[in-house]
């Protein structure tokens, strides 16, 4: 691979990283890890309870990648037309013509989903699967690149509609925001508040999104660091306390998030810390716990077992590079 073209592709988005961080305080690994997702050709689910930021950086990132925005609130109410469109008749044409619906945008912002009932969640599968979706037998392409970023509130019990499965599966990482430390959010009054903001900078254009995701599949895994990519996300199959491991399409999105990561560094091959950081925020939403854990079911308790899984697997000692 290209050392030179490694290098380019990693300055800009360590640029983009910096420049979103300016405007999002406190969040550069989440920042961190959306880009790698998008960069990956993948979705997001960012679960938080509300007020931690996750409307602007979704609006910030857009802005810094250069992407047309649109943003749906969900509500139970909701129905797939409101989403993809619908075929509206003009009398004076006396004929149909599509009204399209907010999804044919580059980069979604899904608030709230899971107050969207099934009906209208499963109307998603296929757009983020495949870039397309179908409407009264019609097959329409999506704008490219086609990004859904979507929020969950985790506390809420009332008129809420858990994802099932086959919809997380959808989303390439789960993140969360969390809140500030006390001097974070002191410097994020001043900077919001008391002192007047520049308007972010555009560090990409539509095609070099779609361009970095090619470079992305260029990433050299090598058998190795393949091989301990698979022992780990199996391992997830064998464990007391899970009811459901890693899926092979899980395992092909630990592939791909590893990938965008060591490009996020500057490499042009993945290493072990790679596929570790890459591990959590990939299986975290994936994997079905067993009845008696899940009541212990903490965010913190399901890290500590991922941990415990990546400290049982050998890591390979050689990585191509070094």
């Amino acid at each position: 691979m290209n050392e030179l073209e490694t290098k380019s592709w990693h300055e800009k988005l360590d640029q983009l990283v910096k420049e979103i961080s300016t405007y999002i305080i406190g969040q550069e690994v989440v920042i961190r890890h959306m880009v790698a997702a998008i960069i990956a050709g993948g979705h997001v689910l960012l679960e938080d309870v509300p007020g931690t930021g996750k409307t602007t950086l979704a609006l910030t990132l857009a802005k810094g990648l250069g992407l047309d925005f649109k943003r749906l609130q969900c509500t139970p109410d909701l129905l797939p037309a409101d989403v993809v469109g619908t075929f509206v008749y003009h009398p004076e044409e006396k004929e149909f013509a599509f009204r399209s619906g907010p999804i044919f945008t580059q980069l979604l912002l899904v608030d709230e989903i899971n107050r969207a009932v099934p009906r209208m969640q499963s109307a998603l599968l296929e757009a983020m699967q495949e870039g397309k979706v179908t409407i009264e037998g019609q097959t329409m392409p999506l704008p490219a690149p086609f990004i859904v970023l979507a929020t969950a509130n985790p506390i809420e019990s009332h008129g809420v509609f858990p994802l099932p499965e086959a919809q997380l599966d959808r989303f390439l990482v789960q993140l969360q925001m969390g809140y500030l430390s006390e001097e974070r959010e002191q410097e994020m009054i001043r900077r919001i508040r008391l002192e007047q903001n520049a308007a972010i900078c555009t560090i990409f254009q539509p095609d070099e999104v779609l361009a970095v995701k090619e470079m992305v599949k260029k990433i050299e895994v090598s058998a190795d660091v393949l091989e301990y990519i698979v022992r780990l996300d199996r391992s997830t199959r064998y464990n007391d306390r899970i009811l459901v491991g890693a899926s092979p399409r899980a395992i092909l999105s630990h592939t791909s998030y590893a990938q965008a990561l060591a490009l996020l560094d500057g490499r042009s091959f993945v290493i072990p810390d790679d596929v570790k950081e890459a591990f959590y925020p990939v299986m975290n939403h994936r994997l079905i716990y067993r009845q008696d854990y899940r009541l212990e079911g903490e965010a913190e308790a399901k890290k500590v077992l991922l941990d415990e899984l990546i400290s049982n697997v050998s890591v390979p000692v050689e990585q191509v590079g070094v």
